[in-house]
């Protein structure tokens, strides 16, 4: 058992680095979550924020509890050290970008900017800046944990009950009570059969923290549910928002469920190759004392051969005896005699002499006669197979856009290899590549949100695998809505004509075709034109604001109408239908304002016309630099009709419409690359409805949100249509 608290202590000990703020470098006090997911002090954060130049947040009071009084707070709190000014400042230089807080004549920002250290980049508060980052009520606790098991910095918690001289150390806490006691003290403010006996038992702290997260828009509100599509908590008030509206949003207690298990599978695999790693560890240092003792044995040997040389050379100094007994043999003038006596000391001479003439060390200091026999292995080097890095992928244009949120898709070539997963990178036109934010997906799709209007994103993507990341894939460029999304359905309770209009199950999607009331006035139609014409208005009343939505028409449609209306002039001219032979909805006028009525008030209505793939832009004075732009965009008129009154071009795969309501204008765009075709005026005096007419066969569909897209399901092309009755009561 004392082994087993050793080794818990210890992993305790080393979990401390976790622990730190980043930007204080001590434990975290009162952490909140940023949008990045890292936790600083709250304390700490809003010392970056001041520093910034922005103004001085409104931080929460301390804990409402007789145990942060002066007299009863920890001296470690006391001492605790606040951010310093230096550290501070390299934390501001180190940042993404220049802060718009720190230029104080300009007023405050409407976003703040917060730079995050552990990711070296510049974060988004939001407009209420650190309000809406709630705080990280686990890491609270896991600190409290670790303070208790390896007693840092622990002070006696004495009883908040007991008189000061005889106070004695706190045994428990309430958490409902907000306060510490002794056994005693407890017993007695807690008496047994009252419901003050209900309450939760905690361990002796100074700091009593929330029992659960709330709500940090609704006060007092449990957050209770999880969207997926946002990755955030939500109250059942904030659940109701339309901004969540076709969202994936499941219980906060299948969210924790789902995700505990993960972290539990990755905490697993990460020990599981723990052991692994000490194994290789302990194989490389087996390595390494063989490596070891082979060098000693080596070094041993080469010593002594060079001793041995050493000692030969020596000799020849020390041999003074045989110099002696040649310079006296020189003196024998017997030839026979010298001759028999002279010739042992001629080989001795010259063994002596070829020693120092060709002399070599017998011990080479390098390794290179070592040889190393690698023939085995160049033989399985041979045969492998070698993993490559994936291909750059190819962007799918067709499927790829930017809408609510940005839909990016891709493939791989034919000839690459398999990924693991991809790294899409995406940021803003105008900053360089690699400063962008990264996301990793394991699909082929990737949805992109949290993105600021009317911006170009530049996007590209490489795919990764066991031999590492490979090339990335051309440039995309998309380029974000005006305006806010709307999202809205096709409404039927006007009234549909079965024989002609038909709507989609989803109600997203509409068909004309040609009813019986056509094929029976067909003996008329080489005599007379009388076509109706059929009215479709969105579920929607737009009474304030901006707000943006695209729609694609069929190119075989005969003539189709998308635009904007007033939702009482729509419901007169529903009950009161007018016939394509009246002037004012001519097929040919392309616009019906009615502009007739009169000539100073805005129109009604505001509609552009389609109608055999082709898309008539109606001439004003609103109108010219739309069309101007359109036209420099590389469309040309082609076969279609030229007149004084408008022009036509090529019909757009989709159209984008955007109203202004504040300004009483609307602008029609080509929703892919978000060139603006035609802008006008349209009475925005009451609510607004966008309106669709069908004269004559035609079909169209509005634009499906990408957040309610299954980013690795391809989209269906083609829509089922069935058909609706409703009469108007």
């Amino acid at each position: 058992i004392s082994d087993f608290r050793g080794t818990f202590r210890s992993n305790m000990k080393s979990m401390e680095q976790e622990l730190l703020c980043p930007v204080c470098k001590d434990i975290v006090k009162q952490p909140i979550v940023l949008p990045c997911l890292h936790s600083v002090c709250l304390m700490c954060a809003s010392e970056v924020l001041v520093q910034s130049g922005y103004p001085q947040p409104e931080l929460p009071p301390e804990p409402n509890s007789p145990a942060s009084t002066p007299n009863t707070r920890s001296p470690r709190q006391m001492r605790r050290p606040m951010p310093k000014s230096d550290r501070v400042d390299r934390l501001l230089r180190s940042g993404s970008g220049t802060y718009p807080g720190r230029r104080r004549k300009e007023g405050p920002p409407l976003v703040m900017l917060f730079p995050c250290a552990p990711c070296g980049r510049d974060v988004e508060l939001g407009e209420r800046g650190l309000a809406d980052c709630m705080r990280n009520l686990t890491l609270e606790r896991i600190v409290e944990r670790y303070r208790h098991t390896v007693s840092l910095g622990s002070v006696a918690v004495m009883c908040q009950f007991c008189k000061p001289p005889q106070a004695l150390e706190a045994t428990k806490g309430c958490a409902d009570c907000r306060a510490s006691f002794c056994n005693e003290c407890f017993k007695l403010y807690h008496p047994w059969g009252t419901p003050r006996a209900q309450h939760e038992h905690v361990q002796p702290t100074l700091n009593f923290r929330p029992k659960v997260l709330t709500c940090p828009e609704h006060d007092q509100e449990r957050l209770q549910f999880y969207c997926k599509s946002c990755q955030m908590l939500l109250c059942s008030l904030c659940k109701l928002r339309r901004i969540h509206t076709g969202h994936k949003i499941a219980p906060v207690t299948q969210a924790y469920q789902t995700l505990k298990d993960k972290i539990t599978k990755e905490l697993n695999f990460i020990l599981s190759n723990q052991e692994m790693v000490m194994t290789q560890i302990t194989q490389l240092e087996n390595r390494q004392t063989m490596l070891d003792q082979a060098l000693e044995s080596s070094r041993q040997r080469r010593t002594e051969a060079l001793a041995n040389q050493v000692a030969e050379k020596r000799s020849l100094l020390e041999h003074a005896g045989l110099m002696a007994f040649t310079q006296e043999l020189l003196k024998e003038n017997d030839p026979s005699s010298f001759v028999h006596a002279a010739r042992i000391t001629h080989n001795r001479l010259a063994q002596s002499i070829e020693s120092v003439q060709r002399f070599s060390l017998s011990a080479d200091p390098s390794f290179r006669h070592f040889q190393l026999d690698v023939s085995r292995e160049l033989k399985l080097l041979t045969d492998l197979n070698f993993i490559q890095a994936p291909l750059a992928p190819v962007i799918d244009t067709q499927r790829t856009l930017a809408y609510d949120q940005l839909f990016l898709c891709w493939r791989l070539p034919q000839d690459s290899t398999p990924a693991w997963h991809y790294s899409v990178e995406f940021r803003r036109r105008g900053v360089v590549p690699g400063g962008g934010r990264l996301e990793e997906v394991t699909g082929t799709c990737a949805v992109i949100d949290r993105l600021e209007m009317d911006s170009v994103y530049v996007l590209r993507v490489r795919g990764c695998n066991k031999a590492g990341f490979g090339e990335y894939s051309e440039e995309v460029y998309l380029h974000t809505p005006p305006a806010p999304v709307l999202n809205f359905y096709l409404d039927s309770r006007w009234g549909l004509h079965a024989d002609r209009l038909v709507l989609s199950k989803e109600q997203r999607c509409a068909r004309s075709v040609p009813g019986l009331s056509l094929l029976q006035a067909a003996d008329r139609a080489l005599t007379s034109c009388h076509l109706t014409a059929d009215l479709l208005v969105g579920d929607v009343a737009i009474t304030q604001g901006r707000h943006y939505w695209a729609c694609s028409v069929e190119p075989g449609s005969y003539l189709v109408k998308v635009g904007v209306g007033l939702e009482s002039k729509l419901q007169e001219w529903f009950h009161l239908p007018q016939d394509m032979a009246s002037p004012r909805y001519d097929p040919d006028s392309g616009h019906d304002s009615g502009a007739e009525d009169s000539s100073d008030s805005p129109p009604p209505f505001s509609f552009l016309t389609m109608g055999m793939g082709k898309i008539y832009l109606p001439s004003s004075a609103n109108s010219h630099h739309a069309n101007a732009n359109y036209r420099e965009s590389g469309f040309t008129n082609g076969n279609g009709p030229s007149s004084p009154a408008g022009v036509t071009y090529p019909l757009p795969p989709r159209l984008g419409v955007c109203l202004d309501f504040e300004k009483g204008r609307v602008t029609f765009y080509d929703a892919h690359s978000l060139r603006p075709l035609w802008e006008g005026p349209v009475d925005c005096s009451a609510p607004v409805c966008p309106a669709f007419c069908f004269i004559g066969g035609g079909a169209l569909q509005l634009q499906e949100l990408v957040a309610n897209r299954n980013a690795n399901q391809t989209p269906v092309r083609r829509v089922t249509i069935q058909s609706r009755v409703t009469k108007l009561n």
